[in-house]
């Protein structure tokens, strides 16, 4: 089907949609729109978020209405506030031209009265959520005796919120004859038993996976461990300063938990989840709407009905449990043409996940290293740079200051006032990324591995540093300390045997002087640094074992290894 002209709509519906941009039905309503315009049978579509299928049941809704009918004759239930009222405002612009159509919202959290005035009216169509239709009904005001059709969109979500009561009981207030639509992106269990009990013979409606699975989405997944997800995803924000997107979380208070340190972290951010009020609510989308927040972190259930077409990332802080949520997430972003990026932050035990997802949908997985802090640094400092570049200025306004400013500044000179400038901008992040530690897991870069052999060449120094594990010092955080200091990843390191209260390392011998001067004096975790060497000269990776260590009483000192771990092949040195 190439066009809506050839689905039979009413001209006064082509004319509303076709100023909506529509212009070819997708997949979902090309299937779905004819049935419903010449036939009472239940549907049961499977159909993800951003494949049109709000125009697939409502498109034919309107069009079958009685307008003459003030009465209800489609229901369509839905989860959320949010997506109720996504669903209204998107029914009411697809029949804005047809005199006399009532379509009704009714959802808790919103005056109660101004909802009853409104179905008094008007309500050939209304839109609520389970529990808000359950109180209409228990008042009498919310009469569904007439009613034709009703519509159970995100089905799937409205049974794990545990809305399965609500659902049959309103289902049982209306007439036996009634049609169902049920519309969900997944199938669980509970839904086969629904639909087995409330629908007849049911058609059966689904939009390929690959309509799902939009190609301009780039899959990309980190490997780190539970404790680092949310330094990971500090960097990735800190990496993409243009970043506009969502992070999905498992639970509402982890929600509120990573919204509450990203805003305590200076990102712009909130969360949206069920505790909060209506007013609330809309305040939030408000802002991410209009962009004042880059950030919206939010349950899956939340989330829903947020129709935003330009997010550039989708971030899954976990990974949900089955892989159509996933794909479900991802086609938020990558819409109306535009490539979007879609995250998953994973552990070790969770790349089955990913081979089931790469399997299932016919995507791939681009496996990326966590930004280092060298890299974040970078990135931020050439964002910075072309921000000054562009920024307009306006001389009118800034004309009168000029003077006094200039000659505040005239004893700096061109480079100093450059340095001074970007430093008052940039200072925060080289702070907190100084030594900032490496969090991936699983495997290293392909450069690490390629260069073992060479190692075993290596002519190295032993190194003494007089903080240990009690200072948070581990294996991953002394290397980073170490390319932080010498500004680069590329110094060839050995063993390291991390302590109590010092560590001793191994490092390739032409960069050992140089770190010593650079380290000592400076600080880790509050302690002023002392490093020196540890041996009376230079060894092989060969001779490392055996030759004797000037501070080897050092360890006889604080006993017991803490966190010994090995490097680049070699083995621990022994007494």
């Amino acid at each position: 089907m190439n066009s809506f002209t050839e689905t039979e709509l009413l001209p006064d519906i082509l004319r509303a949609i076709e100023e909506l941009g529509f212009i070819k039905p997708t997949p979902i309503q090309a299937k779905t729109i004819p049935h419903l315009l010449s036939e009472d049978r239940d549907i049961i579509a499977s159909a993800q978020t951003g494949t049109g299928k709000t125009a697939a049941f409502g498109l034919p809704a309107i069009q079958l209405t009685k307008l003459e009918d003030k009465r209800t004759q489609t229901l369509i239930l839905c989860p959320t506030r949010e997506l109720c009222m996504q669903i209204t405002k998107d029914l009411s612009n697809y029949g804005k031209y047809l005199d006399g159509l009532g379509v009704v919202p009714v959802y808790g959290g919103a005056n109660i009265d101004t909802q009853l005035r409104a179905l008094r009216k008007a309500a050939q169509i209304v839109v609520a959520t389970p529990g808000r239709a359950m109180d209409l009904i228990r008042r009498k005001k919310l009469v569904l005796k007439t009613v034709v059709r009703v519509v159970l969109d995100e089905a799937d979500e409205m049974l794990s919120m545990g809305f399965k009561e609500d659902l049959e009981s309103i289902l049982a207030e209306t007439p036996q004859e009634r049609q169902v639509l049920l519309f969900s992106a997944t199938m669980p269990r509970a839904i086969n038993s629904m639909t087995k009990q409330y629908m007849k013979d049911p058609l059966k409606i689904a939009a390929a996976h690959e309509d799902a699975v939009a190609q301009n989405i780039k899959h990309i997944f980190y490997m780190v461990h539970a404790h680092d997800r949310y330094e990971l995803l500090k960097r990735v924000a800190d990496m993409n300063p243009k970043i506009y997107g969502i992070v999905f979380c498992r639970t509402r208070r982890e929600t509120k938990e990573i919204a509450h340190k990203l805003m305590h972290d200076g990102y712009n951010a909130d969360a949206i989840h069920g505790d909060l009020s209506q007013a609330q609510r809309d305040e939030v989308m408000g802002r991410f709407r209009s962009h004042h927040l880059q950030l919206l972190v939010a349950t899956d259930v939340a989330a829903r009905g947020l129709d935003v077409d330009d997010l550039t990332h989708i971030i899954n802080l976990n990974l949900p449990d089955d892989a159509e949520i996933y794909i479900h997430r991802s086609g938020r972003t990558g819409r109306a043409g535009k490539s979007g990026v879609s995250i998953a932050i994973i552990n070790t035990r969770e790349m089955r996940s990913i081979s089931t997802i790469e399997n299932r949908y016919k995507l791939k997985f681009e496996k990326q290293m966590a930004p280092s802090g060298k890299d974040i640094c970078t990135k931020q400092l050439y964002t910075l740079i072309d921000r000054i570049e562009k920024v307009k200025v306006d001389e009118k306004q800034i004309g009168p200051f000029l003077p006094a400013i200039l000659e505040k500044l005239e004893w700096l000179s061109r480079e100093e006032l450059i340095k001074h400038f970007v430093s008052a901008e940039f200072n925060r992040f080289l702070e907190y990324y100084k030594n900032a530690k490496d969090i991936n897991v699983g495997d290293r870069p392909k450069r690490e591995k390629q260069t073992r052999q060479e190692r075993r060449k290596t002519l190295f120094s032993r190194l003494f540093i007089n903080v240990g594990s009690l200072n948070n010092l581990n294996p991953v955080r002394l290397i980073g300390l170490i390319n932080e200091s010498l500004n680069s990843s590329d110094a060839t390191i050995g063993n390291i045997e991390v302590m109590k209260k010092f560590a001793f390392f191994e490092i390739e011998e032409s960069k050992a002087k140089q770190l010593i001067k650079i380290l000592n004096g400076g600080e880790f975790e509050g302690v002023k640094l002392v490093v020196e060497s540890s041996q009376e000269k230079p060894v092989t990776k060969e001779s490392s074992d055996h030759w004797p260590s000037k501070k080897r009483t050092y360890a006889k000192k604080d006993g017991k290894n803490s966190g010994g771990k090995k490097r680049g092949g070699g083995r621990r040195n022994r007494k």
